[in-house]
Parts: structure tokens; C-alpha cells; sequence
């Protein structure tokens, strides 16, 4: 594929997931710097309620999972039609490390992610540059957790194979050099964070250049993925359970 071809398959693809998700986000910082009291008394919303109605309300949580997916599929396949280049599992790394080797790595780096990323939210809180993050405003059924968890699995998988794995991968195959493909994919993964507030952008930057050094280095996109997982199901399912007591803080 010539370099015009795959600079306008990138676009669609970012088009269809990410890239999307960071203009909607710079629109929602623009309404939360706009209202009354700013980033301050402004509030992120995720993982919301569909419906009143209990079954409806998981009918669309699961659609709104499984249509999340598409995208990351079309990179995988769009990835595996490439001529003269090695297949889509060594590429990824998927075919590197036993299960152990990539949950350990996966835990270290939700560690170093997660520890500091905690710090960095409330000093944004504290500074007014960063929204309130409600992370989990789901009604509470027998499903909600379960809900949450696959929700935290969706944005892994989304996240880490597109802005990653896949972007990364054509940036290299576009020539460009490495400092070049770290920063792109970390301000891509700051700009569709935007809507939490310039604290979190920020995090999400560094999480990005930590995140993309490791692939640069390895090659392996799965302890990205275990990694970016454990971090969602802990602020999700850790929000549900707590959510009385973090309200009152």
C-alpha cells in the first residue's frame, strides 16, 4: 500500500473511533470552560444509564460494547491485508509471553500508571483544572458489575490495539521516526480524555508515552491491554462499590 493510501486508511479509522471521540471531547472541555464555576463544578460522566427500564437499560449497555469493538476489528483486518510484512500476531506481539509473563507486566504497569495517576486527579481536583469523574452512575442491578467490567475490557481493547498497536504500526510503516509515532499516540490518547479536564489530559499523555515506549520496545500490545483493564475496573467497580463514601468527599 503507498504511503497516500494508508495516510487516508488512518483517518478513517481514527474517523470511525478515537480520533472521533477526541473532537467531541475538545467540544465538552469548551461547554464545561464556558458554564458557570468552570472545570471546577463540572462533572464527567461515564458509564451512564440507557434506560429507566431495567432491561433496556442492559440491552443498550451491550450493544453500545459490542458496536465499540467494530473499529478495533476493522484496524486488526485492515492490518492483516498488508503484503511482504509479518502476521498480525507477531506485529502485536500477540504471539509473545505466556499468560503469567503478560498479567505480571500488565500488573506492574497499572502500578506505575495507577498509583501516580491517582495524585494527579485530585491535585486537578484541587486546582480546578480537572472535572469531578463519575465513573460509574449506573443504577445498581444484579448486572452491574459484570457491566462495568466489560465496559473497562472494551476501552483496553479499544485503546490500546487502535492508538497503539495499530497507529503505531502504520506510523512505522509511514517512516516516521520514533519520537514522532510516541508523541502523535500520546496526544491522540490526551485529546480524547479532554472532556475530564486538562489534569487528566495530561495523565492520559504520559500514561500514552509510557504506554508506547513499552510497545516501541517490545512489541507486545496484550500487557497494555491487561494494564489499561485493570486501572478501568478499579475506578469502575470501585466507584460503584464506594460510591456513597466518594460522594462525601
Amino acid at each position: 500500500m503507498n504511503d497516500g493510501k494508508l495516510k487516508v486508511e488512518i483517518w478513517i479509522v481514527l474517523g470511525l473511533s478515537l480520533g472521533a471521540s477526541a473532537v467531541y471531547s475538545v467540544v465538552s472541555l469548551a461547554a464545561k470552560l464556558t458554564q458557570p464555576g468552570g472545570l471546577r463544578r463540572s462533572t464527567a460522566t461515564l458509564n451512564g444509564s440507557q434506560s429507566p427500564r431495567e432491561w433496556l437499560d442492559l440491552t443498550y449497555q451491550l450493544l453500545g460494547l459490542g458496536f465499540a469493538i467494530v473499529p478495533v476489528a476493522l484496524a486488526v483486518y485492515l492490518l492483516t491485508l498488508d503484503r511482504n510484512q509479518p502476521p498480525v500476531r507477531e506485529r502485536l506481539g500477540l504471539d509473545k509471553g505466556d499468560a503469567w509473563s503478560n498479567i505480571a507486566w500488565g500488573m506492574l504497569l497499572a502500578a506505575v500508571i495507577g498509583i501516580p495517576g491517582l495524585g494527579l486527579y485530585f491535585a486537578g481536583r484541587a486546582m480546578g483544572i480537572t472535572a469531578e469523574i463519575v465513573t460509574s452512575p449506573l443504577d445498581t442491578y444484579w448486572w452491574t458489575v459484570p457491566v462495568l467490567i466489560l465496559a473497562a475490557v472494551k476501552n483496553a481493547v479499544v485503546e490500546e490495539l487502535i492508538v497503539v498497536g495499530y497507529l503505531m504500526t502504520r506510523l512505522r510503516q509511514l517512516r516516521w521516526g520514533v519520537p514522532a509515532i510516541l508523541v502523535t499516540s500520546a496526544l491522540l490518547r490526551g485529546a480524547y480524555h479532554l472532556y475530564q479536564g486538562f489534569g487528566q489530559a495530561v495523565g492520559n499523555v504520559v500514561m500514552g508515552l509510557i504506554f508506547g515506549y513499552w510497545f516501541h520496545r517490545t512489541n507486545r500490545v496484550l500487557p497494555l491491554v491487561i494494564a489499561h483493564t485493570i486501572l478501568d475496573v478499579f475506578s469502575f467497580v470501585g466507584y460503584a462499590v464506594l460510591r456513597d463514601h466518594v460522594s462525601n468527599l
